[in-house]
This record gives C-alpha cells, structure tokens and sequence, in this order.
C-alpha cells in the first residue's frame, strides 16, 4: 500500500482473519507510516492510532440482556435485532507522534479515550 500511494487505511473488522494478527496489522501500519483506524479499541491498545467502534462494555450488557431473555423462555427468532448505539472513540498520541501527525484538539474533545 505504501508502495502504492495510498495515503491511510481503515482497517475492516473481519474477526477470523484480523483478530489473531492484530498486532502485526498494527504494527505493520506504523513500519509504513500509514495512519490506520481500526474497528476495536485493542489495536490502539498494540500501537495503533486510533479505533472508532461500537464500545465492547455495552456489546457484552447487551448480549447478556438477550441471553437472558432466552433463557426466559423467549424465542430468538422472535426477539428484536438492535444496532449498536454506544461508540468509542480512542486515540494514541504517541501513534500519532510517530506518523509525524497532529490531531486537532477539537478531534481530541471528542474522542472517549486519548491514550498517551
């Protein structure tokens, strides 16, 4: 990509394929100055510069809210399907450092999480 020209990545969340190999995704990105977003937070957490995604605490309540109504008695089938309506936001500036970039501070108000 680098090669290419491409300029930034955003990075898909496909679980299988992504999920066992997030550091060297991140890592990767970073060896070739690519400012790359990412689906969940934990790529931030291995160098990357930053995720916006659906907030993983509120995924977890959320599943746990429709196990529990199945094991209620509920049929799945019958149960309602709910888009994610909590996201988070993370940065790293010590990613963003090393990209040579400065992310505006009206970025960083919004941002849930700035990791340093």
């Amino acid at each position: 990509m680098s090669r290419a020209g491409i300029g930034a990545v955003l990075v898909r969340a496909e679980v299988l394929i992504l999920e066992p190999n997030r550091t060297q995704i991140a890592t990767l990105a970073a060896k070739h100055r690519l400012p790359a977003m990412y689906p969940w937070r934990f790529y931030v957490d291995v160098g990357g510069l930053m995720s916006y995604a659906e907030s993983v605490p509120a995924f977890h309540h959320r599943s746990a809210t429709y196990v529990d109504r199945i094991l209620k008695g509920a049929k799945p089938a019958e149960l309602p399907v709910e888009q994610p309506a909590q996201f988070e936001l993370v940065v790293s500036l010590k990613a963003a450092r090393a990209l040579a970039l400065t992310i505006p501070p009206s970025f960083l108000l919004r941002a849930d999480q700035v990791i340093e």
